[in-house]
């Protein structure tokens, strides 16, 4: 990313200066707070559309103008997109209402829709197997691509963003920045040293460089490893992507007997009820338990 593009500025000349110069201060607070890039941007698209479609000044906006606004935008939208906005919406009126920009909190709690928590997608001990089986086929980058995913829990952006030195083949440890900026030391398995360490014979390299580089010799991107991992998927039949050898890893863990707190740690997650959700998984290993205990 090109830490020169001010992504956290908005210069929308539709909405007034006055609300700009908010929006603003607010986008850098998250800046500041270290949000990620995608998040921010994310924010900053929804509310210039809002500024764009509500243009009434934040010091007479009400709970009535911000309801017309959602419920005109929320025709033919899913719950999770309605749920999406309200939290940016919230998150910025809550700054507002510090900063003494608003006297009243203009978003209502009921106006919330019910999401069911969907499961997350992992891939069972058949596919699992298949996937590490059909993996020996690939090139050495690819292949330690993906013993690296399964065996460390990382996500694509922490592992396109490792260099060498972040990296101990011999202790098969490598020092991750997560989201936030934050610093975590994560493992990888015996298997995935080995390949990872015959992946780097066949370049030449200095430790400052990517551990992961596509064929130009430059960092392969977070977009790259999606697709990697996906044509590698349809060529196999099995439908895949990063995040899903990041819940792999967490249930493989859990079947193993981990404990949450041990697995949100591997994980980088900030707040244990984000790795909650694993507990809800039935693994093969909880389900074989209960078949020989209740028949």
């Amino acid at each position: 990313m090109d830490d020169n593009r001010k992504y956290w500025e908005s210069s929308n000349e539709n909405i007034s200066i006055e609300t700009r110069k908010i929006l603003n201060e607010y986008l850098l607070s998250l800046k500041l707070a270290n949000k990620a890039e995608a998040t921010i941007t994310k924010y900053h698209w929804i509310l210039e559309r809002f500024f764009n479609e509500c243009p009434i000044p934040l010091k007479i906006l009400t709970d009535e103008d911000v309801l017309q606004w959602l419920n005109d935008f929320s025709v033919d939208k899913k719950p999770k997109t309605i749920d999406l906005i309200l939290s940016c919406l919230s998150s910025f009126f809550n700054f507002c209402l510090a900063e003494d920009y608003l006297e009243n909190m203009v978003i209502k709690k009921r106006w919330r829709p019910k999401i069911p928590q969907s499961l997350p997608r992992y891939l069972s001990e058949q596919d699992y197997a298949l996937v590490k089986l059909a993996a020996e086929r690939l090139s050495l980058r690819n292949r330690a691509l993906i013993l690296f995913l399964f065996s460390s829990g990382c996500r694509r952006s922490e592992v396109s963003n490792l260099n060498l030195q972040d990296v101990d083949i011999e202790r098969r440890t490598a020092v991750v920045k997560g989201k936030g900026k934050k610093i975590r030391h994560v493992q990888f398995s015996e298997e995935c040293a080995i390949v990872l360490n015959e992946y780097l014979k066949t370049r030449s390299s200095v430790e400052t460089d990517a551990l992961f580089i596509n064929r130009q010799g430059l960092r392969l991107l977070p977009k790259g490893i999606y697709e990697i991992i996906s044509r590698f998927g349809k060529k196999i039949g099995i439908p895949l992507h990063p995040h899903c050898f990041r819940h792999t890893f967490a249930t493989n863990m859990l079947a193993r007997g981990a404990n949450l707190e041990f697995i949100a740690d591997e994980m980088g997650h900030a707040n244990l009820n984000t790795t909650r959700i694993y507990a809800r998984i039935p693994t093969e290993d909880m389900m074989l338990a209960y078949q020989n205990k209740m028949g």
